[in-house]
């Protein structure tokens, strides 16, 4: 059951702020020696392969520090989000990790301004605490609540006290650098600025969130396809914009969505005394293509938009450029 009055009950329905096609890199780790600290961050579940050694051992889909003999301490890695913002829960993925899990771990997060280098980060002793000492299972994912309104840049995973870990997701809702706002046209779509899905009729392929991903999509996976319906309906997604804002121009865009994109779409928003502003009629569309509309200017800002397809299908991305306020 969804609470669509401002976020998912379940946080894995929010985007993962730390995921590669958002921008997220792992900066630093102090130990990676059988699999490297990038595979964290890397979109889609770890993969297996059974009896597939290296010079270093059995290859893995993750990241996987050495035994620690005598050695006292702990393994960490840092995280830089690709998208700072608020952070509403994380999942430790053990996946394939089974002789080889840590026992424990513990996860903490900073706001950093600009960028200084990773060492001085891992340096840092003002890490503040998301996840405590917390105990977790080999092969499975792992799921911890965070309860904190602030805003986060860099989250620092650590294993106690070695192991190997296949992925971090860190999911939660887009903050951009209130400096960067209002110095140009704004996406006020985009994740990044602090949009978010709502709601939608259907993720049957894949998730809204990834229509508000920045750049372009790489392949069909990257968009929101629907499945296919067998009734008079239509598909929708709703989308709470960066802030109040008046829309300028509307970029559908169905690149590699060749028999399944959508025939037709329709752009609503809502304003903030719940009135319905119709900003793109019902507009035929093309496969594989990234289509610009003008928007007439509104009456009023919108704070919320309703993209309606026709009747189902997929879709690259949305942008909707303007300015907040109005």
């Amino acid at each position: 059951m969804d609470d669509w009055s401002g976020r998912p009950e379940d946080f894995t329905l929010l985007p993962d702020l730390a995921v590669r096609p958002l921008g997220g890199s792992v900066i630093w780790a102090n130990d990676e020696f059988f699999a490297e600290k990038e595979n964290l961050i890397n979109p889609g579940p770890a993969e297996h392969r059974t009896a597939t050694f290296g010079h270093k051992g059995q290859i893995y889909d993750g990241w996987e520090t050495r035994r620690r003999r005598g050695v006292p301490g702990e393994d960490s890695a840092i995280v830089r989000l690709g998208v700072p913002g608020v952070i509403r829960g994380i999942v430790v993925d053990t996946a394939w990790f089974t002789g080889n899990y840590p026992p424990a771990v513990s996860v903490s997060a900073l706001e950093i301004e600009g960028y200084p280098p990773a060492a001085d980060i891992a340096a840092r002793t003002d890490w503040v605490p998301l996840v405590e000492h917390a105990p977790v299972a080999g092969d499975s994912r792992n799921p911890f609540a965070i309860d904190s309104e602030k805003r986060w840049t860099h989250v620092k995973l650590t294993m106690h006290p070695d192991g190997g870990i296949a992925r971090l997701r860190v999911h939660g809702e887009g903050r951009p650098d209130p400096e960067l706002l209002g110095l140009g046209p704004l996406d006020l779509a985009a994740l990044e600025n602090g949009a978010l899905v709502l709601d939608c009729s259907n993720r049957f392929y894949s998730s809204p969130n990834q229509i508000l991903y920045p750049g372009l999509a790489r392949r069909m996976g990257d968009g929101w396809e629907t499945s296919r319906r067998r009734d008079d309906g239509n598909d929708w997604v709703r989308i709470r914009l960066a802030g109040p804002g008046l829309i300028r121009l509307a970029e559908i865009d169905t690149s590699y969505f060749l028999g399944n994109s959508p025939g037709s779409a329709r752009l609503s928003g809502r304003t903030a005394d719940g009135t319905d502003l119709e900003l793109l009629p019902r507009t035929d569309l093309l496969p594989d293509t990234r289509h610009r509309f003008a928007v007439p200017p509104a009456a009023a800002s919108v704070e919320e938009v309703r993209l309606d397809i026709y009747p189902d299908g997929g879709l690259a991305r949305l942008r909707l450029y303007g300015e907040l306020g109005g």
